[in-house]
This record gives C-alpha cells, sequence and structure tokens, in this order.
C-alpha cells in the first residue's frame, strides 16, 4: 500500500509521461516486487546491453547512495565507526549514506572478458547471476526488445535459484515480456523512444524505494 507521499510520486510520473498511464500498473507490482525483497534483506541484480547497460548503472547509483534524500546511517552504526577509527570514524559516518543494495552485472570487466574468452560471452548474465542470486533477490532485465539472449539466458538461472525477474521492455515485451514476473512493457516501437520512457520509470521505482525505506 502507497503512503501519500509515494501516490504523489506516481501521479506525478504519470502526468509528465501521459503515455505511462497505460503500464501503471505494472509499475506498481514491480516496485511492490522490490520493496518485499528490500524488506527481506535481499538485494537487486541488474543488466542490459549498450544503452541499457547504462540504465542499469544508473539504477545502481541511485540506489545505493541519496537519491533525492539525504539517508543519514543508522546512529548505533556512527558510533561504532567512531569505536573504530578516532581520527576518521566522524567524518565517516557524517558522510557516508544509507543503501538499497544493487549490483550491475554488466560492471565487471575482468570476470566478463574471461567468461567470454573461456566459455561464452552470451552467458556471462547468467553466470553473473549464478554466483551472485540467492533466493528472495531480484533480476531486473533490461532490454529494448525483450530478446536479447544474454538476458534471457539469466532469466533462466534467476528463476532456476528462486529469484524474481522484472523486465524493463517495449516493442510486443518479447521473451522477457513472457517469462518475467512483472514486465513493464512501454508503449513505443522505437529503440530509443523505448529507451526514453525507461529512465522516467527506474526514476520513479527508486523514488518510491526511497521514501519507503529512508525518513529523511
Amino acid at each position: 500500500m502507497l503512503n501519500e507521499r509515494q501516490q504523489e510520486i506516481l501521479n506525478e510520473l504519470t502526468e509528465r509521461y501521459p503515455v505511462l498511464e497505460a503500464v501503471r500498473g505494472s509499475i506498481l507490482e514491480a516496485y511492490q516486487i522490490l520493496e518485499e525483497c528490500y524488506e527481506r534483506g535481499g538485494k537487486l541484480l541488474v543488466a542490459g546491453n549498450g544503452g541499457s547497460c547504462a540504465d542499469a548503472e544508473h539504477i545502481v547509483g541511485e540506489l545505493m547512495k541519496g537519491f533525492v534524500k539525504r539517508r543519514p546511517l543508522p546512529d548505533a552504526l556512527k558510533v561504532r565507526m567512531c569505536e573504530a577509527d578516532a581520527e576518521h570514524g566522524r567524518q565517516l559516518a557524517d558522510s557516508l549514506q544509507g543503501s538499497l543494495m544493487a549490483i550491475a552485472l554488466n560492471g565487471h570487466p575482468g570476470l566478463s572478458t574471461a567468461f567470454a574468452n573461456d566459455v561464452d560471452a552470451d552467458m556471462i548474465y547468467a553466470q553473473q547471476l549464478s554466483g551472485y542470486g540467492v533466493a528472495g533477490d531480484v533480476f531486473l532485465g533490461i532490454s529494448t526488445s525483450g530478446n536479447s539472449k544474454n538476458v534471457d539466458y539469466a532469466v533462466t538461472v534467476a528463476k532456476a535459484k528462486g529469484l524474481k525477474v522484472i523486465g524493463l521492455t517495449g516493442k510486443d515485451g518479447g521473451k522477457l515480456g513472457r517469462r518475467s514476473d512483472t514486465a513493464i512493457i512501454v508503449p513505443e516501437m522505437e529503440t530509443f523512444k523505448i529507451q526514453e520512457l525507461h529512465l522516467p520509470i527506474y526514476h520513479a521505482l527508486c523514488l518510491l524505494l526511497e521514501e519507503h525505506f529512508f525518513i529523511s
């Protein structure tokens, strides 16, 4: 159940981008999956190619540090930092911010190039899902067509390991749209137009999560 501020965030999204009213329900479902994941101490694993690769990194940046809120650390952790380091503990305690754990799978070039060289480049994300993913986590696959082979392989591993799968796609949704627990399929056909709608959607999801998990 969204609180008043969260309702405002979702309403503002569809007011600014009326075309997204058609996927409002899917956005809400995706948020609820993410909220439940983080409530249980899970993490988000994100992957895409090209512009969607950049989007994956962007999402992680919004979740792992303050987005629109300051996100101060818990007082007990601040105290332990000061006890651990008399010289720098206070500065760290006052500067570091609360995080929602998220990993962009495309951000590991050493592992990725090794696996591509030794095994199969199309299976890199699947290998990372196999290593990082645990039941209760969420895999967010981003593909404008919904048919990216490496993302599809990752979906298979995610399902096998008990992760929920959210798809962020366009056109007819492709394989990703059909296989995801929840798919946000934006109503556009051209790649750049799909990507232009993906950004406000994932910004809204990050805002909704921040509003729920961080008071100030």
